[in-house]
């Protein structure tokens, strides 16, 4: 454990932090802040989807990606963060979620544009961005990634899913004065496993009609559970708000002391936010990879929607639930998994536990799915395509230990591999930043202007229609 807590230290002390959140500001600076200047773009994209030929579709390409990050880090990841570093963790949050807009584009596009071909399909991923844009020397960062993404698809993306789950459950036992058994939390295991199995056997197809029917049903009824605890306790909104700006510069002010440094919040609110988005790690590049055959910019869109659905509203509506629900938050005590359930029982009633329970499980069981893809494409570059099935009863075997391991040690070390995957990624998005920067002005001439043009046109051809029917009208006054 000390020397899982060394390393950590390293990585989200401060040159870690430093290195994430200057690589976003310095894409930002790069490519123009995409965040803003193309989020609209974004949306306009999403509302009319482009069913364009691929192993998945634009829209199960974005819903797969979502599986992976809208998860359990939304939930037992933010209440934690609250915990350990205070509401000032939260803002720090919302600065990494917003320069992480820009880090995802940029994975997201660059993906598309090295991806290759493997086993008949369509793949990508940092791996293949590093093989096929950077010179070989430093083709073993792609190696080093591809191992790193093997190990993280059984923690962060398996062990600490499941635990929550199983950690959900607890409450809910306890909540009916009945004690929580080894064996529970094994039947728990197995039935998530064979779910597990049943949809990674299928393969890609399988996992983004999976992953488009299960994430946008369970995020917006996620949703609506916080709207609800926000509309019964609005009165403590302004101040929420209020704790979160204060705390991010002086959390003493608002924990009484027990969290005293702005680095902690600082660093606390970074190390999650990079969890629940994912932004700096090149994962979601690989779901984006399968799909379409549009502008690289185009699925770069998709990436922004990614990380301001994930970190600017999701994990801002389950912060502020928490802030404002009335519970009792024990800061310096990591007391997510716990938190989040008496929040909502306490303003909801003792049915919420239950939805909360029942959101929990399919966000994990999505996000199982969706680094079950991630694991299996690092482990198909390093092994061969042959590799999928091996890594399928792999996962489930991993999904029966994450029932059964310890919370804290979980955490810990998903975040340290959350750290070490992305030091190759970001060498390679910096290294390959004037490629991206060539593939925004290649797409802001060719398709924004045609895009301009055409909301000129039909300006134009508005107005005409209001002239022409003014000046009927003015004739029939006339008349």
């Amino acid at each position: 454990m000390r020397w899982l807590e060394c390393v950590y230290g390293f990585l989200w002390g401060p040159p870690g932090v430093a290195v994430m959140v200057g690589t976003g500001l310095f894409l930002s600076l790069r490519t123009g802040f995409p965040q803003i200047t193309l989020l609209p773009g974004a949306f306009r994209m999403l509302s009319v989807p482009k069913e364009k030929k691929g192993t998945v579709t634009q829209f199960q390409a974005l819903c797969t990606a979502l599986a992976a990050t809208v998860g359990t880090g939304n939930i037992i990841g933010v209440s934690g963060a609250i915990c350990l570093g205070g509401p000032g963790a939260i803002f720090w949050m919302w600065l990494c979620g917003f320069l992480g807009m820009a880090t995802k584009f940029a994975e997201v596009t660059l993906a598309r544009r090295y991806r290759d071909f493997s086993g008949g399909e369509m793949v990508g991923g940092p791996m293949y961005m590093i093989r096929k844009g950077m010179p070989g020397k430093w083709h073993f960062l792609a190696y080093l990634y591809s191992a790193f993404g093997v190990i993280a698809a059984f923690g962060v993306g398996n062990a600490t899913q499941v635990n929550a789950v199983v950690s959900g459950f607890h409450d809910i036992l306890e909540s009916h004065g009945r004690e929580p058994t080894w064996m529970g939390n094994l039947l728990v295991g197995i039935v998530m496993a064979l779910a597990v199995g049943a949809v990674l056997f299928g393969g890609v197809k399988r996992i983004g009609g999976a992953a488009e029917k299960l994430v946008p049903a369970v995020s917006v009824g996620y949703i609506l559970l916080c709207l609800w605890v926000l509309v019964k306790c609005r009165r403590q909104i302004p101040g929420a708000f209020a704790a979160i700006l204060e705390g991010a510069v002086s959390p003493g002010a608002v924990t009484g002391g027990m969290i005293g440094s702005a680095f902690v919040s600082l660093r606390t609110g970074c190390a999650r936010g990079i969890f629940t988005n994912e932004a700096g790690m090149g994962t979601a590049s690989m779901a984006y990879a399968a799909a379409g055959e549009g502008h690289p910019v185009e699925l770069g869109l998709l990436g922004l929607l990614e990380v301001f659905m994930d970190t600017i509203v999701i994990c801002t509506l389950t912060a502020m639930a928490v802030l404002c629900g009335g519970a009792a938050i024990p800061y310096g005590v990591d007391a997510g998994g716990v938190l989040p359930f008496r929040v909502f029982s306490g303003v909801c009633g003792s049915w919420a536990a239950g939805a909360l329970t029942l959101f929990l499980s399919v966000f994990a069981f999505a996000t199982v799915l969706g680094w079950g893809l991630y694991g299996a494409r690092c482990g198909q570059f390093l092994f061969g395509p042959g590799f999928w099935k091996t890594f399928v009863w792999l996962q489930m075997g991993g999904v029966l230990l994450g029932a059964l391991l310890e919370t804290r040690t979980l955490w810990l070390a998903a975040e340290l591999v959350n750290g070490l995957m992305a030091v190759p990624n970001l060498i390679a998005l910096t290294a390959l930043s004037p490629e991206l920067c060539r593939l925004v002005r290649e797409y802001k001439k060719k398709y924004l202007r045609f895009e301009d043009k055409k909301a000129i046109m039909k300006k134009k051809e508005r107005r005409e229609n209001h002239e022409k029917t003014a000046a009927v009208d003015s004739d029939a006054g006339a008349f």
